[in-house]
């Protein structure tokens, strides 16, 4: 805080005494001020620095004519062309007051939006989705890994997922006004205003989606763009109107992975559903127990999930646990398809069986403990299975080829007896044109306008 109105008052009261006995104000004897140097006008002191060199100044005219050695010291001197009125001094303090108001203002600002933006991105669920959507883009990856293409698939997946959320929480501004959960959100407490929130959530998507698009490849950025598209005006609604929301919004969750494998690969493939199916399956457990624990407040909202229309839990609690059951191949599935190396078949296996044994739990006591134990494990089960896909890896060097496999023995071949039979001038061009009518019209099915689509090969008749 500013000591302006001490200093004032400190210096009125040395002040008023003196000037009674010295005719200071009449005279026409000038005191110079010093001349400050920049050190001393510093906006974080403010007005009581240079208000109290003032004071000392004035005190030290008062006491003498003749500056005394100590006075220099001090630098209370005449200071010649560079000697300060008061009325200037006072303008220089009312600057470096506006300055250090507009300081404080423009920080306020950013902290201000800084938490609405972090809070509309919902920023530690986008981090789950980028840290899903890095480990695609790891798995994906062969025996090297473009870390900067790395960077620009968690920044890009970074940015679409909070334009998600966002978009989610605009949508849903009256339902979370009537959550105890979500009611101080930015939108239902009036810090933030529905435009700028808008303009944010579009802002960030555009831009999320462009570097994905320019700094790894189109498929990465149209998978993002329709996740989007998914969560934003398909999964939100349709809370409001169906159970189904919670399967929706599990293929929403599986997307990410899948993003991060096509970012580093170029391509989907069959093993890149490993880890998409395994948050498929996780998310339903781990959604049911979350709606089981907070239905209440899903009430309230207006939201439909699943365990509304199931009284006694029974239902809720299958289906956790079937789902549960259903990640248990995932380990097997990777070490068959050569994703991983045989650890972590028993590292998945374990950490999945723990999770069942929740949900199992869960089935036979449906309580609100069971329901947040199941919840727990949730919560340990993925950082878990991801670490060990990670850990145990196997380079992805199987690119799909779309070439047959002995297309380049045969090419090499012909290669050869065509340079041998121009060697030996015996190369006719009527052959040639023999070669060529001979072949079924579907040979040609290579050139344009199919240039993507292998030439087939027929074995000869003999």
């Amino acid at each position: 805080m500013w000591r302006s109105a001490a200093g004032r008052r400190l210096s009125a009261q040395l002040l008023l005494p003196r000037v009674s006995n010295h005719s200071f104000i009449n005279s026409s004897t000038s005191h110079p001020l010093p001349c400050f140097p920049p050190s001393y006008v510093d906006a974080s002191v403010g007005r009581s620095y240079i208000g109290d060199l003032f004071s000392l100044r004035l005190l030290s005219s008062l006491d003498s004519s003749n500056p005394s050695s100590d006075q220099k010291l001090l630098g209370f001197v005449d200071a010649g062309p560079c000697a300060a009125s008061p009325v200037e001094v006072s303008a220089a303090i009312g600057s470096l007051e506006s300055i250090s108001r507009r300081y404080r203002d423009v920080s306020e600002a950013l902290r201000h939006y800084g938490r609405c933006y972090w809070e509309l991105s919902k920023a530690r669920l986008s981090m789950l989705v980028v840290a899903t959507s890095g480990s695609g883009f790891v798995l994906g990856s062969g025996s090297t890994i473009d870390f900067a293409g790395l960077c620009c698939t968690c920044a890009g997946t970074m940015m679409v997922a909070a334009s998600a959320n966002s978009l989610n929480q605009v949508f849903e501004i009256q339902n979370d006004a009537k959550m105890n959960r979500t009611k101080r959100r930015p939108l239902p407490s009036g810090r933030i205003s529905v435009q700028h929130a808008a303009i944010w959530a579009a802002s960030v998507g555009i831009a999320g989606t462009a570097l994905l698009a320019l700094k790894t490849n189109y498929l990465a950025a149209s998978l993002a763009a329709s996740n989007l598209v998914l969560y934003a005006f398909v999964y939100t609604p349709l809370k409001q109107i169906h159970p189904i929301n919670t399967w929706v919004g599990a293929v929403v969750g599986a997307i990410p992975p899948l993003l991060g494998w096509a970012a580093a690969s170029g391509e989907v493939s069959l093993n890149s559903m490993i880890l998409p199916a395994a948050l498929y399956f996780w998310q339903i457990p781990h959604f049911m127990a979350l709606a089981y624990l907070c239905r209440n407040d899903y009430i309230a909202g207006g939201f439909r999930m699943f365990s509304f229309g199931d009284p006694s839990g029974k239902r809720t609690a299958l289906a956790s646990f079937r789902n549960c059951l259903y990640l248990v191949p995932l380990g097997f599935l990777a070490y068959d398809w050569g994703m991983t190396s045989e650890w972590f078949t028993l590292e998945s296996s374990l950490i999945t069986l723990a999770m069942s044994v929740a949900a199992l739990l869960f089935v036979r006591e449906r309580t609100t403990k069971n329901a947040r134990r199941m919840f727990h494990s949730s919560l340990l089960y993925l950082p878990v299975f991801m670490s060990g896909l990670i850990l145990h890896r196997l380079p992805n060097d199987n690119k799909q080829d779309l070439s047959l496999p002995n297309s380049n023995i045969i090419a090499e071949e012909d290669r050869d007896i065509s340079e041998t039979e121009f060697q030996n001038k015996s190369y006719n061009p009527q052959d040639k044109q023999v070669m060529e009518s001979s072949l079924p019209p579907v040979a040609y099915a290579s050139i344009a306008p199919f240039p993507f689509l292998p030439a087939p090969l027929y074995a000869s008749d003999q």
